[in-house]
């Protein structure tokens, strides 16, 4: 059926397709950290992901000129992987066995705006006046969603990994755009490597920190389609899309995310909206959107750059 539409409107069903895919991710990681500790549970799906990907990148020819790579590049992918997996989806899967994927997903959103203010210090791109009402848009939906604002003893140290989370998210975010500066990288180098060094070193101190599960069928089968569909695969299509949707059209399809979601969770993990909340929802939805529009990597930038738990 997509064959006879035309390219950009074909791009356009790739890409909510993938947004479907990483928005189910959240509703998927909440039912494994049910049986398996959060951080062995995301290094093992970014570990599998980044072995998937492996022979896509050797047959593309991506990885043939690793070795011609300078040590500062090297530094640079391996700092990025660090960020990005290791602390960015270490400290969002361990913030979901805290929270509701609702409030997880509300609070990462407030990456976009995080990197808009250290865009002003590190890369001196000062956002503009509808930028700024973006921002003011954002944290009054985020206000009307969290009011009264009460927070649980045992969901505190949820807050506090997500907002480590949007940090890292944010840096890594930078980096990202940074090194795809670098017309002698692909993305799929940038990807392959990053993740590499990233999962492995998560995989590594998840299991010093909350030791090796012991996986059921179903464990398994969560992991597998984590990695090779939801990570390799979806990971593999969005960069696709990237070539023929402009960054507003990718922005606007990404920033969906955000509702899916939240309609998500409430079908499969019984997870309640009110009516302020939905209202709440939207707003700061509309608000990453207004924000989001002009710090959008350009088309053909790495995975890794602002998607977190997809």
């Amino acid at each position: 059926m997509l064959r006879n539409l035309s390219p950009r409107l074909r791009a356009v069903f790739q890409a909510l397709f993938v947004t479907f895919l990483w928005s189910t991710s959240w509703v998927l990681v909440k039912i494994g950290l049910k049986g398996i500790p959060a951080l062995p549970f995301a290094g093992l799906r970014y570990v599998l992901a980044f072995v998937v990907l492996i022979p896509f990148a050797i047959r593309g020819g991506q990885l043939a000129g690793l070795h011609r790579l300078s040590a500062a590049t090297w530094t640079r992918l391996a700092v990025l992987g660090l960020l990005f997996y290791a602390v960015t989806q270490g400290t969002v899967y361990w913030a979901l066995s805290y929270l509701p994927a609702m409030t997880v997903s509300l609070l990462l959103n407030a990456t976009t705006l995080v990197v808009a203010l250290l865009g002003i210090l590190l890369l001196r791109e000062v956002p503009s006046p509808i930028q700024w009402a973006g921002v003011v848009l954002f944290l009054g939906g985020a206000l009307a969603y969290f009011h009264p604002l009460d927070v649980p003893p045992a969901q505190a140290a949820g807050f506090i990994l997500a907002a480590v989370c949007v940090l890292s998210n944010a840096l890594s975010s930078i980096l990202g755009r940074h090194v795809n500066r670098d017309p002698s990288l692909d993305p799929m180098t940038v990807t392959v490597v990053s993740m590499g060094i990233g999962a492995l070193a998560l995989l590594l101190g998840g299991v010093l920190v909350q030791g090796l599960p012991h996986l059921s069928l179903l464990n398994w089968g969560i992991i597998a389609w984590l990695a090779v569909v939801n990570s390799a695969f979806a990971f593999t299509l969005w960069n696709n899309t990237l070539r023929t949707l402009s960054a507003t059209e990718s922005s606007i399809i990404n920033n969906t995310m955000l509702i899916q979601i939240a309609l998500l969770a409430w079908l499969f993990l019984g997870e309640e909206l009110t009516g302020r909340q939905v209202l709440g929802l939207g707003l700061a939805a509309a608000g990453v959107l207004v924000v989001q529009l002009r710090w959008r990597p350009r088309p053909g930038r790495s995975a890794d750059d602002g998607q977190v738990g997809a």
